[in-house]
This record gives C-alpha cells, sequence and structure tokens, in this order.
C-alpha cells in the first residue's frame, strides 16, 4: 500500500484495510465519494468542520448526522466518527483524497486534473481521454475537468507531478517573453 506518509496517509490505509477485510471497498468508496462531493458543495459543512471555535463532540454529532441522512455504511460512519473525536476532523479532505487515490492505483486507474478555458462537453472529456491513453499507453483515466476562463484557448493536463501545459495563455507570455529578448 502506498498512499502518501504522514497522518491522513495513515488513516486512508486503515479505513482501506478494514473495507477491504470486510469486502465492502466498493460501498465505502461510494460513501467517500458522496462525501467528497457534499463538501464541496457545502460550504456550511466545510466551515463547520474547519472552525476552531466548534468543539470536537459537536464536530462529531454533525458529522455523524450528515452520514447517517446519506445512509453510509456503518464503517464509514464509525470511522468519520473516531476521525472527529480524535480531533483530526479537519484531514477530512485529505483522507479521502488518499483514499480515493489508493483505490485508484490498485485498480490500475490513473487521475488526470485537465484544465480548460471551457467546460468541456462529453464527447471532448471522451476525446481528452482517449489522447491521453494514447500519449500515456494508461488505459484507465479517470478524468477530473476545471474551468479558467484565462487561458484563453487549449489545456493543461495533469497527471502525477507531471504538467503539460498546451494553453494560448502560455504559448503568448511565452511569445512575450521571447520578443522582449530580442530587443
Amino acid at each position: 500500500m502506498s498512499v502518501s506518509s504522514g497522518l491522513s496517509g495513515r488513516y486512508a490505509k486503515a479505513i482501506y484495510e478494514l473495507a477491504e477485510e470486510k469486502k465492502i471497498l466498493t460501498k465505502i468508496v461510494d460513501d467517500f465519494m458522496s462525501l467528497k462531493k457534499l463538501l464541496k458543495e457545502s460550504d456550511y459543512l466545510s466551515n463547520l468542520i474547519k472552525s476552531p471555535a466548534i468543539s470536537k463532540s459537536d464536530k462529531q454529532n454533525s458529522i455523524l448526522k450528515v452520514l447517517n441522512k446519506a445512509k453510509a455504511q456503518k464503517l464509514t460512519t464509525k470511522f468519520f466518527g473516531t476521525l472527529a473525536s480524535n480531533g483530526r476532523l479537519i484531514l477530512i479532505n485529505e483522507v479521502i483524497d488518499d483514499f480515493l487515490s489508493e483505490v485508484s492505483r490498485i485498480n490500475g486507474e490513473v487521475k488526470a486534473d485537465v484544465t480548460s478555458s471551457f467546460t468541456l462537453d462529453q464527447d471532448q472529456q471522451k476525446k481528452v481521454v482517449a489522447a491521453i491513453s494514447e500519449a500515456t499507453g494508461i488505459k484507465k483515466i479517470i478524468l477530473s475537468t476545471s474551468v479558467d476562463e484565462s487561458l484563453i484557448g487549449g489545456l493543461i493536463v495533469k497527471i502525477g507531478s507531471k504538467m503539460i501545459d498546451n494553453s494560448l495563455k502560455t504559448k503568448l507570455n511565452r511569445l512575450e517573453i521571447a520578443m522582449r529578448g530580442t530587443n
């Protein structure tokens, strides 16, 4: 298991091993993905988790209510309850990311973060996945997209620590630097 080192990695490793042992890994992955989406969409929940003014027990009660309402697996609920009672709920996003990254790695999947100047539709996303797959030889690509209108055009693709910046903004910046150097 090669999750990131550090506290979040150790928590991710623990929940991974328990889920695998209980043969409910797929269900736990679904819970984690749902919680990640909820945290991204709910400023209230994110602020509640980050706030030092809210007690550990209040954070624990809140996260347990959210997970129970979402009908999360008992293991997921216990896990995040423990995370909260240990005062580590602030690590929730890192733990979720470490856990999901490890599951993807074991399944032979690679996450590609793609930033474009506009929202990519399904057909464009499929073409990007096909191009990345062809360029890297990796068959299972998990695409994560974001929009940065300042790019003007083109894409920025990040796979792990590698980045390919083919944006018009970067090309224009390079041209400007090159033209300044010729004076």
